[in-house]
């Protein structure tokens, strides 16, 4: 009987983090942008920063607003974030700590600088990742979970040059702490110039690779810092760093429906982004903050 065969994923497409600043935080974003509306389950990604805040600064801008129908992943590359939703949650995660947000059926929160950061000011960098929910879990109870570096498993590879901090799903024979409603894997990876790493087992998977510094290869096709990569059709992914290189790696089942998104809610049907416009009105997403 034949083995099958291993089909290597390769570099179909490039898109640019283009440049969109929220007030005086540096922003810029690869989706959705032209020629990418999402990325299977991945819907919308910013990368703030990197820049430093000077001493009595005004911090994050992002006040309280509301969210439905989907999650967020947050990463903290450098800096610390204060988080507060109206489900009674809240955290302060510093830098290389990750918070995840199922939004579901709706609340309300606020992700601001902590105020010692305020006060001193320092380097901030944050990717925020917005990943869709399936019709049947849009209207699912709201939870959060925010854990810090050291509550994340880092995994080194087998040739020592790069950790892969795991977030969700499963490598190497152990599994990452935050629980996916959707069976997603979710890690960065932190590699030096050479280092190399391999997933298996993505046929049928849309795979997420953002390159937030440094540069990366994949079957010798090359991608820059700022870019996230689309990548074609393969049961496994090899990347190797050519520099030292900080990326986003992730990979999930796409979901098959429709989405029609307004601000900050995403749902299946107009009809239910006036529900939630309508429900947000009237104080349906929780205890106010």
């Amino acid at each position: 009987m034949s083995t099958p065969m291993t089909v290597q994923r390769r570099i179909i497409c490039l898109f640019p983090a283009l440049r969109d600043d929220i007030g005086d935080l540096t922003t810029r974003r690869p989706v959705p942008g032209p020629g990418l509306d999402h990325l299977g389950p991945f819907l919308f990604l910013n990368h703030h920063g990197p820049q430093v805040y000077a001493p009595f600064n005004r911090g994050l801008p992002f006040g309280p607003h509301p969210h439905r129908g989907f999650e967020t992943v947050t990463f903290m590359v450098t800096g610390p974030l204060a988080h507060r939703d109206t489900a009674g949650h809240e955290s302060i995660i510093e830098a290389g700590g990750v918070q995840w947000m199922t939004a579901g059926s709706g609340l309300v929160h606020e992700e601001v600088s902590p105020e010692a950061f305020k006060r001193t000011g320092g380097p901030l960098e944050i990717i925020q990742l917005w990943v869709n929910l399936p019709a049947r879990l849009k209207m699912t109870a709201p939870r959060y979970l925010g854990l810090q570096r050291d509550q994340i498993p880092a995994i080194a590879t087998p040739d020592g040059l790069a950790t892969l901090n795991l977030i969700a799903g499963d490598y190497a024979g152990q599994s990452g702490p935050f629980p996916s409603l959707t069976g997603l894997f979710m890690a960065t990876v932190e590699a030096k110039a050479g280092a190399s790493i391999t997933l298996d087992a993505l046929e049928g998977r849309e795979v997420l690779l953002y390159v937030v510094r440094g540069s990366i290869a994949v079957e010798g096709d090359v991608a820059p810092a700022a870019h996230l990569v689309r990548l074609g059709a393969g049961d496994r992914l090899t990347l190797t760093a050519r520099e030292d290189a900080y990326v986003i790696l992730g990979h999930g089942a796409p979901i098959d429906e429709p989405i029609v998104s307004h601000g900050p809610f995403v749902m299946n049907t107009v009809q239910e982004i006036h529900r939630a416009y309508a429900d947000y009105q009237a104080g349906r997403f929780g205890v106010p903050l």
